[in-house]
């Protein structure tokens, strides 16, 4: 039974449609409608498979879920170097927001100072989907112990006119302010943010529970 043969068997017509819905950037006809807990269990097949560097090679894929489950297969991998290469590989080819989102490589919460470098780089790029990634890295990896000042200046200089970049953008700093709040909240006191920018990342820290009741006080004053 061939990869495409499986998402077949698990597809769903209504989920579908849901999607479609939710990536409307990407052509509906390259949906199948495969819920992500069946992808990822899709995924550990593929990963255990004789076929998974065939697959991982076999790039652009055509569907969607071919994507998802290729950025699952790669979380997988160990060995942070391996890891790394092939997602570098990879990162152009993503056409998406879920498909960034998604998966956070295992290898990477161990190598932090392999990794920082790769991120700086990932989020110069132009490529709307590899900056989205690295600002996304960063906010999972590097805003605890071995947070720095400095992140928060790379990300706030990331200037776009690109939705999914902005989203990304935004959702950075609400983090920061639930988990850094007295070094990025100057970025908000300041203005130092794009307003759109500026605006939905007090939205979504206002949301967010883990933002004190005080905290969401003085930031929606500065709306």
């Amino acid at each position: 039974m061939t990869l495409y043969d499986r998402l077949i068997e698990e597809k769903d017509d209504e989920y579908k449609k849901f999607q479609a819905k939710l990536v409307p950037n990407i052509p509906p006809e390259t949906i199948l409608g495969v819920r992500t807990p069946k992808m990822r269990k899709i995924a550990g097949e593929v990963f255990k498979s004789d076929y998974k560097d065939e697959f991982l090679s076999d790039l652009p894929h055509k569907y969607y879920e071919e994507n998802l489950i290729h950025f699952f297969v790669l979380a997988m991998i160990k060995d942070f170097d391996e890891c790394v290469r092939l997602v570098e590989i990879f990162l152009p080819y993503i056409d998406c927001w879920p498909v960034s989102d998604q998966a956070t490589p295992k290898s990477f919460k161990k190598n932090h100072k392999k990794l920082l470098p790769y991120i700086k780089k990932w989020i110069s790029s132009q490529h709307t989907y590899t900056a989205r990634f690295g600002i996304r890295m960063l906010m999972n990896e590097f805003l605890g112990e071995d947070f720095k000042e400095e992140y928060l200046e790379l990300v706030a200089s990331k200037k776009s006119e690109e939705y999914y970049l902005k989203m990304m953008i935004a959702w950075y700093f609400a983090t920061a302010l639930a988990k850094r709040y007295d070094e990025s909240v100057k970025y908000i006191e300041e203005r130092r943010l794009d307003e759109w920018v500026h605006k939905k990342a007090i939205q979504k820290a206002v949301e967010s529970y883990r933002v004190t009741d005080e905290h969401k006080k003085h930031l929606k004053s500065l709306r």
